[in-house]
């Protein structure tokens, strides 16, 4: 008798937070059928991956069993969970099953690459359940920093498993589902669940989570306190705290304007998708323009310092018409992401140099998370009772942390990062197998392997500066004329303060002229000497070894 498993497989989200794409899989080993749960992106920085638009994950080992693979679900529509949907789905090409706002998100991704809509469908929340395979799939309502976040109750024949992805416990989110206690209990009451995949973000905040609503009052007394022009960024998903915003400026008698593509683009999805309702009326830029500053309010994308958004415009001067002044006030409604703290800084030190006033989040009393604490996880732990769990969405130290408190709590529990098959059949999880993963880069508008040399290349002409030579060679294998260089990235003066380029250009020329006639001849011994000339002299002029570009032409005798 052929026995069947079921396994769980992050590719990416486990041991990191973004990128997120996880597996599961029910059948005979080797043979299972699958079901992807997002397919998410991370951003890049310019240290680790200067020139990258976005990154997401590898899904290589996907694409070798695509036929396996019977539905794509996605759980809510952050970038770290749907980003990658457009750029993906054509490798997998299976149907998409999201909730109505998260819906609307993915058909604008798919639409922008040109992909059928139609391969995205609008799924009702729970009791609603869609079948795919072996797995019948059903969308729980949680409370998140966006509208519609789901979990994903994943009924299999070897058990119930309940998928968390972000959540928190709030019973008050302004806009979108709160949490409900009485809804997971009637899941669980219906069928034990037998694995709790969950996220781990927040697992080193000791105190309970708060309310969105919770900070209404402080942001409402703050605008109303300011006589200058308002502008606050906060994440452009996060269409509950842009209501709070705008909804403060109206009762401190303050037009709002939107500025941001991404922003107006989320509140438009929430509005066509019923779950923003009775927004405050907005002004365009140049309405914007003509209003009395302190009867002016601008919520603006760039929270975490993006260079190109309307926050980090705005500190460089003008945007749209609009600039800030001594006495205007900027307010970061939100949290700044690890590795983004330079970027974020930059942008209020411009804006403290004009004058203007800048106010982060101050402890929590102008932002709240979006991801439940430690003591809202113990709480969920207690409310599903799952016989393992498995931690995701954090670095290994959150989730390494977050197998602590199950393990304490008498619940079977493992740490499983990208690339870690586990077995979840039996009563425990067991490591099955390990898989290769990586990442895989978009890169202008083509898609690269993080592997493939590329971003490597990139790096180390960034630290090391590049020469190009240039090289003729006539009929007879002879050197015609000087070689010559150009550099870039590299200081122009050597040591001595003579010029690098007619220092180089010397002593490569010197070489060419005492070369032997088989170096002369052969390409690849000619580039090599020519290569080592180049660091030699760089080494000794301006202590770096720069990437060299060798090129020689070699007239033919007619």
């Amino acid at each position: 008798m052929i026995s069947n498993r079921l396994i769980y497989l992050p590719l990416g989200g486990a041991g990191e937070i973004g990128m997120n794409c996880y597996v599961y899989g029910y059948g005979p080993e080797g043979k299972e059928r699958l079901i992807v749960v997002d397919l998410g992106v991370t951003f890049p920085d310019m240290d680790g991956s200067p020139g990258v638009d976005l990154i997401m994950a590898d899904i290589s080992w996907l694409e070798a069993r695509v036929d396996r693979i019977e539905a794509i679900f996605i759980t809510h529509a952050h970038e770290d969970h749907i980003g990658a949907l457009g750029l993906l789905w054509p490798k997998l090409k299976k149907k998409v099953y999201a909730r109505r706002f998260t819906a609307t998100i993915g058909r604008l991704k798919m639409d922008e690459m040109g992909l059928p809509l139609d391969s995205l469908t609008t799924v009702e929340p729970w009791p609603a359940k869609t079948e795919a395979g072996p797995f019948s799939v059903g969308f729980v309502p949680v409370s998140h920093s966006i509208p519609e976040s789901s979990a994903l109750v994943i009924d299999t024949p070897a058990g119930r498993v309940f998928h968390s992805a972000d959540f928190k416990i709030d019973p008050d989110p302004v806009v979108g589902e709160a949490w409900d206690d009485a809804l997971l209990q009637s899941i669980v009451a219906e069928r034990p669940i037998k694995a709790l995949m969950c996220d781990s973000t927040n697992v080193f905040s000791l105190h309970a989570g708060r309310s969105e609503s919770t900070i209404k009052e402080p942001i409402r007394d703050l605008i109303k306190s300011q006589g200058g022009m308002v502008v606050a960024t906060t994440f452009g998903s996060n269409v509950a705290r842009l209501k709070t915003l705008a909804e403060a400026a109206r009762a401190a008698d303050r037009s709002v304007c939107v500025l941001g593509r991404s922003m107006r683009r989320m509140l438009s999805a929430a509005e066509e998708a019923g779950v923003l309702k009775n927004f405050p009326r907005t002004v365009s830029p140049e309405e914007a323009a003509e209003i009395p500053r302190g009867n002016l309010m601008l919520l603006v994308t760039g929270s975490q310092g993006e260079r190109r958004a309307a926050s980090a415009q705005l500190s460089r001067g003008k945007y749209l018409g609009l600039s800030m002044k001594a006495g205007d006030l900027f307010l970061f409604s939100s949290k700044t992401i690890p590795g983004n703290e330079r970027d974020v800084g930059k942008i209020m030190n411009a804006f403290s140099e004009m004058g203007v006033d800048v106010m982060d989040d101050a402890g929590g009393k102008y932002h709240v998370s979006g991801h439940a604490n430690r003591p809202d996880l113990e709480h969920v732990h207690r409310l599903l009772l799952p016989d393992m769990l498995i931690p995701m969405h954090g670095e290994h130290r959150h989730l390494r942390e977050h197998v602590k408190i199950a393990s304490e709590a008498g619940i079977a529990s493992e740490i499983a990062t990208n690339g870690m098959m586990m077995d979840i059949t039996g009563e425990v999880p067991q490591v099955a197998e390990y898989i290769e993963t990586g990442r895989v880069y978009l890169d202008g508008n083509v898609l690269i392997g993080a592997l493939d040399g590329v971003v490597r290349d990139r790096i180390r002409m960034a630290l090391n500066g590049h020469v190009m030579v240039t090289v003729i060679m006539d009929e007879s294998d002879e050197p015609l004329g000087e070689a010559w260089v150009e550099l870039m990235g590299l200081p122009q003066v050597g040591r001595g303060e003579r010029a690098l380029a007619e220092t180089l250009e010397g002593d490569l020329t010197q070489f060419l002229d005492s070369a032997g006639a088989k170096v002369l001849k052969d390409d690849d011994k000619l580039d090599e000497a020519l290569r080592r000339v180049v660091r030699q002299v760089t080494m000794e002029e301006i202590g770096k070894k720069p990437e060299v570009t060798i090129v020689v032409s070699r007239l033919q005798a007619e």
